[in-house]
């Protein structure tokens, strides 16, 4: 279990929010801020840098999710929520908002370790999926620009695909570059020239 973890406990009732703290802190999470309400979140958030926010909300609408969503920034930080009562539409737009965990119930503090070993788990899960659909994307798009670099050298002196592409990485060797660099550079004239 990470150690030291930086969290931001959202939680408008003063004593369960130090029975929260208190739970935390006896698994061995010292860096705990609270803040009692979602208010003003987004602000809050840029200025302490957490790895992770439990947020503890009675019925959250769906302008308070999307408040979460952008003020925590799921892309870069575990986010579980614990909420009183939900319905199918609520959890959708819970997960689409990107939460590492939704949970209904109070956040009891013999629950708290559990459901915060699950979003982190989720949400490393979530960021080696997000990392590796970009990298798949870079992959197809720089694919992309070979293929065309490779057809206009095709076209313009008449060589075979393999020898553009013998021609593009001879290039990129003698300028001590990325062949993908060379063929941007040369779909870059092109378009200059056109």
């Amino acid at each position: 279990m990470i150690r030291d973890l930086n969290i931001v406990v959202v939680e408008p009732d003063t004593d369960l929010a130090a029975s929260i703290v208190d739970a935390l802190r006896s698994e061995g999470w010292h860096q705990v801020t609270v803040l009692d309400s979602p208010m003003g979140l987004a602000g809050q958030i840029e200025k302490l840098q957490p790895h992770l926010v439990l947020i503890d909300l009675e019925n959250p609408t769906r302008d308070v999710l999307e408040e979460i969503s952008i003020a925590s920034s799921p892309e870069r930080r575990a986010v579980a929520m614990f909420v009183d009562q939900s319905n199918e539409e609520m959890t959708l737009t819970a997960m689409n908002a990107g939460l590492s965990a939704y949970v209904v119930g109070q956040p009891e503090p013999e629950r708290i370790r559990s459901v915060l070993k699950t979003a982190i788990a989720r949400f490393q899960v979530t960021s080696q999926m997000r990392r590796e659909l970009e990298l798949a994307k870079q992959a197809l798009s720089d694919r992309k620009t070979l293929d065309r670099a490779k057809g206009l050298l095709m076209q313009a002196k008449g060589l075979s695909e393999e020898e553009a592409y013998g021609l593009l990485r001879k290039t990129a060797m003698s300028q001590n570059q990325k062949v993908i660099d060379v063929a941007r550079a040369l779909l870059t004239a092109s378009d200059m020239l056109k």
